[in-house]
């Protein structure tokens, strides 16, 4: 066992698995860094990253566990339904809220390895939907540590990789077969963890708290109200204080949302609704006929007149209820990859 230099954390979502591939197979053969590795997969089931980046790679690749220790040319994989986090030298496993939909999810990751190891990170983000990662790749450099993303016209998946460089600048841009010498060179200058003597942002601090599941709301770290809903959980969302843009948001125990990530939830959650809705009308008019039916049968005409017009009432709702949802793909297809929202 040798203690690490460095330690690199490293984020993907869609598209991620082949530039995950990519990004294992280019580490320099003397790795003097531990690499931590979030994937967003489903909560359920089994993952079989570790397999898949040990054939790419030449370093040994396994899942995170709850109190291991890093070690330097490891790699390290967010086992399914559980944030990694890490506290010092070692790696804590935790169920905590989700973020943006996420667990395990890369923001948390990337937070608790800027408060603990400061100018000893680096952060990548690679590709995949949404913005996961770009609010943890600014709290890296922050602390002093530097961010390498994924070229937006390399990745199958441009959205992270774009809204980590609109959020984060001065982060180094460049295809993944590149990354394994920009390591190498940043690793040189580091001599294990240092973080700041105070991180200096309780909205930091706060927010760990909370995947660590520390008995915290979203209004004790100062929260304010919102106006919207928790797509999670249904509770009352607040926006987290500080003054990084775009907003970020938490509700009362513990989901988190980035202003993007909430957008395209509320977009699913809105066809979700309108796909019930028109369910619910088309049983409706079936319902209406088959009783205007059994109406016109017992010889009661005007009976079957009224279930045959409720029917219809049904059948023009349902018809809007269409044109609703092609319109609202049409406002998806415009939602901008980048932007303030």
């Amino acid at each position: 066992m040798s203690d690490p230099r460095g330690l690199v954390v490293v984020g993907a979502s869609a598209g991620g698995v082949e530039a995950l591939r990519s990004f294992v197979a280019g580490l320099p053969g003397k790795l003097d860094a531990a690499v931590c590795v979030v994937l967003h997969i489903p909560r359920s089931g089994t993952s079989a990253l570790p397999h898949i980046l040990r054939r790419a790679g030449r370093h040994p690749v396994v899942h995170a566990t709850d109190g291991c220790q890093l070690e330097a040319g490891t790699v390290y994989v967010a086992p399914p339904n559980f944030h990694v986090l890490v506290a010092d030298s070692r790696l804590r496993l935790s169920r905590g809220p989700t973020e943006n939909g996420h667990r395990p999810a890369i923001d948390p990751l990337f937070r608790s390895a800027a408060r603990a190891w400061g100018s000893g990170v680096v952060g990548v983000v690679l590709s995949g939907s949404r913005d996961d990662g770009a609010f943890g790749l600014a709290t890296i450099t922050q602390h002093g540590g530097f961010g390498l993303v994924q070229a937006p016209a390399e990745a199958l998946y441009p959205s992270m990789p774009a809204h980590a460089t609109e959020l984060v600048p001065h982060a180094r841009v460049m295809p993944v077969g590149a990354m394994g010498a920009a390591l190498a060179e940043l690793l040189d200058g580091m001599s294990g963890p240092a973080p700041a003597a105070q991180s200096g942002d309780a909205q930091v601090d706060a927010e760990d708290a909370m995947v660590a599941m520390d008995d915290l709301t979203a209004a004790d770290a100062g929260g304010i109200p919102a106006g919207f809903g928790c797509p999670s959980c249904h509770g009352a969302l607040f926006e987290m204080p500080g003054h990084h843009r775009p907003p970020r948001f938490r509700c009362r125990v513990g989901h988190a949302w980035s202003a993007v990530g909430l957008l395209e939830e509320q977009g699913e959650v809105l066809e979700g609704a309108l796909w019930m809705a028109l369910r619910s009308l088309e049983e409706k008019a079936a319902l209406s006929r088959r009783m205007a039916d059994s109406a016109w049968n017992r010889g009661s005409r005007t009976t079957a007149e009224r279930y045959n017009e409720v029917g219809r009432d049904a059948e023009d709702a349902g018809r809007v209820i269409r044109q609703l949802i092609d319109q609202l793909g049409s406002i998806e297809d415009k939602t901008p990859v980048t932007g303030e929202p």
